[in-house]
C-alpha cells in the first residue's frame, strides 16, 4: 500500500499577517516537522497552500486541492478551518480514504470576535453523515485548553463523523505558541500506526 498524507493549513485572522512567506505561521506550526517525519518514514507528504485563506472560499480551496492525487490510500489531515474543508468536500466527493485528522477542528464563524462574510460562508454547511462510510478511521484531536468555540465545533463534527477523540494537555488551538514546540508526535504516530 502506498500510503500518502495531504495536510491542509488553518485560515489566519487577516491579509496581512499571511502575506509575508517569512512571517506568516497558518502554514507552518507543526505541518513542516510533521511532513519530515512522514517522509523519513517513506510516505510522500503534501502541505499545499490554499489560496486566501484569511477569506477562505470553499470553491478556490476546492480547486487547489483537487490538482492533488487522492485515493483509498490518502491521509487527509486538516488544522482548524482546514478540517471543515475536507469535511465538506468528503461529504460532496464521496471520496474513499485511509484516514481522517481533524486538528483543532473549526466550524464556527466568529472565531475572532467579529464576523467575517467569507468564513461564514466557508464554514456554513451540513455534515455528511455518510462520511464515515468512506474513511477507516477518523481521528479529531483537541486541547484541554482550547478555546470554547473550538469545543463546540469539535462537539459538532464528533456528534455527526463519531470517530476518535484525543485530548491533549496544554495544545491550545494547535499553533506554534500555543503547543510551544513544532513537534506534534501523537499524530504522527496515528499515521503511521
Amino acid at each position: 500500500m502506498n500510503t500518502k498524507c495531504i495536510i491542509i493549513h488553518g485560515c489566519p485572522s487577516n491579509a496581512e499577517k499571511a502575506m509575508d512567506p517569512e512571517t506568516r505561521t497558518y502554514d507552518k506550526h507543526w505541518l513542516p516537522w510533521t511532513k519530515q517525519q512522514l517522509e523519513e518514514r517513506g510516505i510522500k507528504t503534501e502541505t499545499p497552500l490554499m489560496p486566501s485563506p484569511w477569506e477562505p472560499v470553499y470553491e478556490d480551496f476546492k480547486s487547489e486541492f483537487e490538482k492533488l492525487e487522492i485515493d483509498e490510500n490518502t491521509v487527509l489531515i486538516g488544522h482548524s478551518c482546514g478540517s471543515a474543508f475536507l469535511v465538506r468536500w468528503l461529504g460532496e466527493s464521496k471520496r474513499k480514504i485511509s484516514k481522517l485528522f481533524l486538528v483543532a477542528p473549526w466550524k464556527t464563524t466568529d472565531r475572532h470576535g467579529t464576523k467575517n462574510e467569507c468564513k461564514e460562508k466557508f464554514y456554513t454547511y451540513d455534515i455528511d453523515e455518510s462520511i464515515k462510510d468512506c474513511v477507516e478511521e477518523i481521528v479529531m484531536f483537541t486541547a484541554n485548553d482550547e478555546d470554547p468555540k473550538g469545543k463546540k465545533s469539535l462537539k459538532i463534527f464528533h456528534d455527526v463523523l463519531g470517530g476518535e477523540i484525543i485530548e491533549l494537555q496544554n495544545h491550545g488551538h494547535y499553533t506554534m505558541g500555543d503547543m510551544g514546540t513544532e513537534k506534534f508526535p501523537e499524530l504522527v504516530d496515528k499515521i503511521v500506526k
